[in-house]
């Protein structure tokens, strides 16, 4: 394996953790999921976004250090490499989408000393979806908090991934479009999928694929 850490990540419902799952139990890789379900913000934020939206923001900041700190930290020798279904990037991008300019700026202070001491990963994967396919996504699982999400709201997160996409220099980006394929329930869409992040070289930057 040329990369000991892959990112899989995506705006919410494109399939980030259930892919992460998937190719962790093909290649024997240690998996990172991103612990939300415990969050008590969560579902007070989207019943008002303006009020939780800080909260929300810094217990998952705090959380995904603690997490990401730790299981990187460990070494495990059982496992070929590891992924995780987000980048400690996402708190930042999240918290521009949900937060006035005064707290995102003492958010963004707070996010910066802690980010530099995190690993960066050898590859970086975004799963592109456009939004209606997303609310699709999103209404089909069910999540009670999450059936309040907009369309416009996707657009915002989707944004600020771009944006950071463009500044990213370090990092080997692939964005893969994946509107037109089911990799969870179709074999074939999943191994086209798992072929196109294992089996080609990406340079630095941003890589962009359509499957």
């Amino acid at each position: 394996m040329e990369y000991s850490y892959i990112i899989i990540e995506g705006n919410i419902g494109a399939g980030k953790t259930s892919l992460v799952k998937m190719i962790s139990q093909q290649y024997n890789a240690r998996m990172i999921l991103e612990r939300f379900a415990d969050n008590p913000f969560l579902p007070k934020f989207y019943d008002d976004p303006e009020r939780y939206s800080f909260p929300l923001e810094l217990s998952f900041l705090t959380d995904r250090y603690h997490q990401l700190k730790k299981k990187l930290g460990d070494q495990d020798l059982f496992s070929n490499f590891t992924i995780s279904d987000y980048y400690f990037m996402k708190s930042l991008i999240f918290a521009k989408s949900t937060l006035p300019d005064d707290e995102f700026r003492l958010y963004r202070q707070i996010f910066y000393i802690i980010y530099q001491s995190l690993p960066k990963p050898g590859l970086y994967v975004y799963l592109h979806l456009d939004a209606d396919i997303l609310l699709s996504n999103i209404k089909n699982r069910g999540r009670d908090y999450e059936q309040s999400i907009t369309a416009g709201y996707l657009r915002k997160i989707q944004q600020g991934y771009f944006d950071f996409f463009k500044q990213e220099t370090v990092l080997r980006i692939l964005v893969i479009d994946t509107g037109n394929i089911d990799f969870v329930n179709n074999k074939d869409d999943y191994e086209n999928l798992i072929s196109t992040i294992f089996d080609k070289q990406y340079q630095k930057g941003i890589n962009r694929i359509v499957l």
